[in-house]
């Protein structure tokens, strides 16, 4: 009688297995997931400056020298235009909070290149 429960309970988790290896994404599309598209904008500084001033200053500083956060003073030096994008979008582990629900695309994409120009 034992041999049948667990025949029965390795039969089940086989089949489990099976229909989880077609049913999960693979490695292409969660890369694909895992990095967002920047849409393409003309830079406004201004604008730029202004959403840097409304969202970020808390924690980077009023001069983007840091604080809470890192300094933003020479990013562009660090990180390109996409991976400053990426970042914003869907924050950092350790305190950096994802802004796609707060700013919209172009106006993420505007700061990115705001501070990709920050070398």
């Amino acid at each position: 009688m034992h041999k049948w429960i667990m025949s029965g309970v390795f039969f089940a988790a086989c089949a489990l297995a099976i229909v989880l290896m077609f049913t999960l994404p693979g490695k292409e599309e969660v890369a694909k997931e895992a990095k967002p598209t920047m849409p393409q904008v003309t830079m406004d500084a201004g604008q730029a400056e202004a959403l840097v001033k409304a969202n970020c200053i808390t924690c980077h500083g009023d001069q983007l020298q840091g604080g809470m956060g890192p300094s933003l003073q020479k990013i562009g030096s660090q990180d390109d235009v996409e991976k400053i994008y990426t970042t914003i979008v869907k924050g950092k582990s350790g305190g950096m909070p994802s802004f796609k629900d707060k700013l919209k695309d172009e106006e993420i994409a505007n700061i990115a290149m705001w501070l990709a120009e920050k070398k």
